[in-house]
């Protein structure tokens, strides 16, 4: 274990092979600026996170903290779960910007990247709000087709959209767009993922395929009204063999392979590959057929969201599915992202004891269980000077927390001065997590608020708000980073917007250089 100096650790994380870059930070932090490949791991849950997204122990790592000292205490950690190669940047990431480097704003970053450089490069087809309402106004034929989950579209969406996520409408075409003269057109909230939705479908053959201009931020910022709570309708049932034809003819068009669970299986059996598998289909899928070897990732929020599956950089994954085509277009964007990529088709078939092999995995340690408080009782220890500490999200602890509680986080718990005992408020996970630190530091007596703030409540306790404690500043857990965006904060949509449409200037030529872009031009006017 040792520090790097930024440009030391600049050309480790560019240069070939594997290696994962993790920010120990917590998530605000992060997003108001990271390296461009680093990936959230926040200390306050690092043991029970960092498995699944470093899953081989022999991976060269590199930490990023903010220079506080945060990032050797994650690599003794990380050694006692059996990670070998540790290292962090010396001086974090204010070192890192003083080096001249770019610190990206935001979550997501390469992914939302490849949404920009896919729209520089291939000119994807886009109409604007005014297009849409003019195409509707004179009675085009035109579906329009929300990207995201669910629970997206049903916080906010357009009016007359449909919620099919991006993967889903590919494997359910034929169900759902019987006509071939009326537009596709392809939603989200901003750009990414109507991009890469619209230039899917036109790589699997589509032909009257458009992206939405800035999604439904676009759509507010144009004064146009959003429509809220809407329910989203069941998924179309797929014509499966419809569906296997054309992933059949797309994998061979674009060299994508397809493997048998021996071939996985012999893969990830090479020990110094990193081998990932993911089960890419809807997660009402999944939960109904689930196979315990392959965890959901559904294919649409993988290619947007890489960094919350995939902790290593250019390691090997492996998608899998029923027909293979929601496998092999999600494949075809992560080979786009820089991974070596694998399709494992009929998912349904495999046996359930099947698993993928070794190499071992870290070992998690065993959390303590902490013997619980009720609530009352623990505003009466506080009042007598115990410590009563707050480990939940910060603008949670705002709004309403138990009196006498302080909040803090797991890496700023050396910061309080306390004797045992110590009450903790939060979740079992990280709570049990602090608690380890705690007892390292001598605190032996470590116990934890039973129940949630609902119960509380139930039950008479009385609650404290304080709306500006902790500080924005000192709530280094919540990204303020246009976070309201979506309740009607126009300025906050601009903003967002701004940042997405300026990723590709920030980029240096090595970070380019991850991206793996095919030429092509599907340009159409609309």
């Amino acid at each position: 274990m040792a520090a790097v100096d930024p440009k030391t650790a600049k050309a480790r994380l560019h240069a070939p092979g594997e290696i994962a870059c993790l920010d120990v930070r917590e998530h605000g932090q992060y997003g108001e600026g990271h390296p461009f490949l680093a990936v959230p791991c926040p200390f306050s849950r690092l043991e029970t996170s960092v498995a699944a997204l470093v899953p081989r122990r022999n991976v060269p790592i590199v930490l990023v903290d903010h220079g506080d000292g945060v990032a050797p205490r994650a690599a003794l950690r990380l050694g006692g779960m059996g990670y070998s190669r540790l290292d962090w940047i010396d001086g974090g990431a204010p070192a890192w910007r003083d080096a001249g480097y770019t610190l990206f704003k935001g979550v997501n970053v390469p992914s939302k990247t490849l949404g920009e450089l896919v729209a520089e490069h291939w000119r994807v087809p886009s109409i604007g709000p005014e297009v849409l309402e003019a195409w509707r106004r004179d009675g085009r034929g035109v579906h329009l087709f929300d990207g995201r989950p669910g629970s997206e579209y049903a916080k906010m969406t357009i009016p007359g959209s449909r919620c099919i996520p991006n993967g889903e409408l590919a494997h359910r075409w034929s169900a759902v767009v019987t006509d071939d003269a009326s537009a596709v057109v392809v939603n989200c909230a901003g750009r990414t993922r109507s991009i890469l939705g619209a230039a899917g479908l036109m790589l699997l053959g589509a032909s009257t395929v458009y992206a939405l201009e800035n999604g439904t931020q676009g759509w507010a910022l144009s004064g146009r009204t959003l429509q809220h709570g809407a329910r989203p309708e069941p998924l179309p049932a797929p014509d499966l063999q419809d569906s296997r034809g054309r992933a059949d003819a797309f994998a061979r068009e674009r060299g994508i392979p397809w493997i048998t669970r021996e071939i996985a299986q012999r893969l990830a059996f090479d020990a110094d590959r990193t081998t990932y598998l993911f089960d890419v289909r809807d997660p009402a899928e999944h939960a109904k057929t689930a196979h315990p070897a392959a965890p959901s990732a559904p294919g649409g929020q993988l290619v947007q969201a890489t960094n919350q599956w995939i902790g290593v950089r250019r390691a090997r994954v492996i998608l899998a599915d029923d027909t293979g085509l929601r496998a092999t277009l999600a494949a075809f964007w992560l080979g786009e992202l820089g991974y070596e990529v694998h399709v494992l088709p009929d998912i349904l078939s495999w046996p359930a004891d099947w698993r993928l092999g070794p190499p071992d995995p870290p070992k998690v340690p065993e959390l303590p269980r902490l013997d619980p408080v009720d609530a009352a009782d623990a505003v009466a220890l506080a009042r007598q000077g115990v410590a009563l500490l707050d480990l939940r999200v910060s603008l949670v602890y705002r709004s309403a927390h138990l009196e006498g509680a302080r909040w803090t986080t797991r890496a700023r718990l050396r910061e309080h001065q306390h004797d045992s005992p110590v009450i903790l408020v939060g979740d079992p996970e990280p709570t049990a997590l602090a608690a380890l630190d705690l007892r390292e530091a001598g605190i032996l007596d470590v116990r934890r608020v039973a129940g949630c703030e609902r119960e509380w409540h139930q039950d008479g306790v009385p609650l404290v708000a304080s709306p500006r404690e902790p500080s924005d500043a000192e709530a280094v857990d919540y990204l303020f980073f246009v976070h309201d965006r979506h309740d009607g904060n126009l300025e906050a949509a601009q903003r967002y917007l701004a940042w997405e449409t300026g990723l590709t200037t920030q980029l240096d030529q090595e970070e380019r250089e991850e991206f793996r872009l095919e030429t092509m031009n599907v340009s159409r006017s609309p």
